[in-house]
């Protein structure tokens, strides 16, 4: 393993007191010591910024660079790159506020990915914890259950990554994601390719989505059967805001637009058309209308 390669933990912190400390904990833990630490508060409403700044002395000696700093709200995309911009590592390791990297994590991905340059991104599969940080377990609709009634453990469970009938063999190619994003948190990924594929795009609504089509484009992915993340579902995650619901149809059709010219001039073309379909063809249209009758009979 190169343990020269610096590596670039970048935060985009939002509103998340209650959860940040734990967060920069589980950086400061990291085996991997040749880290970065880069963190913008995106104008956050509580004491978020406040508690990033007490632990900024107990970062300072850890980390070989630390960037602590507020703005005001400009959203995900502009601090995202950002992010990417004030880096200097070789390899970015993308963490949310709320959520926390296990030990071993950064060392792990980076192993792989020093000794396959074919590779541009490593994950592993993340644990699912709730407010107070306990493990829970998911049912068949995201529902905390007991372990012993648990549909899925992990969220790899969840997207079908693990065991031997996994759904995505070709992880992380270009024409499985353009079905839907199926990748977990904790990934450590090229400086380099995003910055080739020109960040991030602030007309994307969904941002990890559009992250990673654009990677696939220019280098394979890595799953790593093992858990280096821990994800925390707390009822304010993106996917339960109704805001993000209401916006679902509209995410699809902004990724679909913008991969089509790539689309048709690569191969995709016929995948482009049966997932446009899918969304947007008559089907699609009956499927919303018999769904409405349905929901006005009950």
């Amino acid at each position: 393993m190169n343990t020269a390669d610096l590596i670039s933990v970048i935060i985009p912190a939002y509103n998340h007191e209650d959860y940040i400390e734990e967060c920069l904990r589980s950086i400061i833990d990291q085996t991997y010591r040749n880290i970065e630490l880069l963190i913008v508060d995106d104008g956050s409403t509580d004491g978020t910024f406040a508690k990033m700044q007490k632990m900024k002395p107990e970062c300072e000696k850890r980390f070989v660079r630390v960037v602590m700093e507020t703005q005001k709200n400009r959203g995900r995309c502009f601090t995202d790159n950002k992010l990417i911009d004030l880096a200097k590592g070789t390899y970015l390791y993308l963490i949310a506020s709320d959520d926390k990297a296990k030990p071993r994590a950064i060392e792990t991905l980076h192993d792989f990915l020093s000794r396959n340059p074919d590779y541009v991104l490593a994950v592993g599969d993340n644990e699912i914890v709730n407010a107070s940080s306990e493990r829970i377990y998911w049912g068949k609709h995201r529902e905390t259950v007991p372990e012993s009634e648990a549909v899925y453990k992990t969220f790899g469970d969840e997207l079908l990554l693990n065991g031997p009938d996994g759904k995505h063999p070709d992880f992380g190619g270009y024409e499985s994601l353009l079905k839907g994003n199926y990748i977990p948190n904790g990934y450590l990924y090229s400086r380099q390719s995003i910055v080739n594929a020109g960040k991030m795009n602030p007309g994307i609504f969904l941002e990890d989505w559009y992250l990673h089509l654009q990677l696939a484009k220019r280098g394979k992915y890595k799953y790593i059967p093992e858990i280096l993340f821990s994800y925390r579902w707390h009822g304010k995650n993106t996917v339960l805001n109704p805001a993000f619901r209401d916006k679902a149809l509209e995410v699809y059709r902004q990724i679909y637009e913008h991969e089509k010219e790539y689309c048709f001039t690569h191969g995709f073309e016929r995948t482009w058309k049966r997932q446009w379909c899918k969304r947007f063809g008559w089907r699609a249209k009956w499927k919303n209308v018999r769904d409405f009758f349905k929901g006005k009979n009950k």
